[in-house]
């Protein structure tokens, strides 16, 4: 069970990143990797209630690393830490299986105290989770099978099934999926081509119902211009006749 759970994370690193040549490669040079093989040996100290010796060696896979994993954190299958330097996952943190984390992620707690200890503090990542560079996850939610965390992102509440989060805080920006379908495809830093930003769509929105409203106003003008034009143009001959007519009468 341990080699095929190994077999499995160097498989899931090899199908994720295109850079990744070898299972000699991720398993000498990827520190993603390297720090899973930490936290699993922590994991198991922490499970058997040697505290102070699981902390002491995920500090040890920090220092090799860059990726800081509290023994106490939970993590499913086949995970893939891209990059991975100054990744942070919390003591009560929840990891899915086939995640992905990149580099700077924080799965972090909010109201850090000591009156918190025991409570749950960090989010809960469903399945097939994509968390963009940069993002932070902060607070115990659950963040939905699917969804995606754009980068740098700063969520601070749920996120439901497929959902893609952007800006900070982050705002749902789309669904990822058509509702139904199977397992979602592995997109990239949580990417996929031009990513909707809600807040500009809305700007956007309001500038375009200004031109129109602005079209409407100078139309209106116009047409209540015409018939005083038209009105101007009437009075003038008018004038000028009555003027001709006066001139005669003096003359006779």
């Amino acid at each position: 069970m341990p080699f095929k759970k190994l077999r499995d994370e160097i498989d899931a690193t090899l199908a994720r990143d295109p850079a990744a040549r070898s299972r000699t490669e991720v398993v000498l040079c990827y520190p993603g990797f390297q720090a899973l093989r930490f936290y699993h040996a922590a994991h198991w100290l922490w499970l058997h209630h040697r505290y102070l010796l699981a902390r002491f060696v995920s500090h040890l896979g920090r220092m090799m690393t860059g990726i800081e994993i509290h023994p106490g954190a939970t993590i499913g299958r086949r995970l893939f830490i891209d990059h991975g330097m100054s990744v942070v996952i919390g003591e009560t943190c929840e990891i899915g299986d086939d995640c992905t984390l990149y580099s700077g992620v924080t799965l972090g707690g909010t109201r850090p105290s000591a009156d918190q200890s025991g409570q749950k503090r960090h989010p809960t990542l469903g399945n097939n989770v994509i968390v963009g560079s940069g993002a932070q996850v902060l607070g115990p939610h659950r963040i939905g099978d699917g969804a995606r965390i754009g980068a740098a992102a700063v969520v601070i509440g749920p996120v439901p099934d497929g959902a893609t989060m952007v800006g900070n805080p982050a705002r749902q920006a789309a669904r990822r999926h058509p509702a139904g379908e199977a397992e979602p495809k592995f997109v990239p830093y949580g990417v996929s081509g031009e990513m909707p930003d809600p807040v500009a769509r809305a700007l956007n929105g309001l500038l375009g119902e200004v031109a129109s409203l602005r079209a409407r106003l100078e139309e209106a003008e116009r047409a209540l211009a015409a018939p005083r034009a038209a009105g101007d143009g009437s009075a003038a001959p008018r004038a000028e006749g009555e003027a001709e007519s006066t001139g005669c009468e003096r003359m006779t």
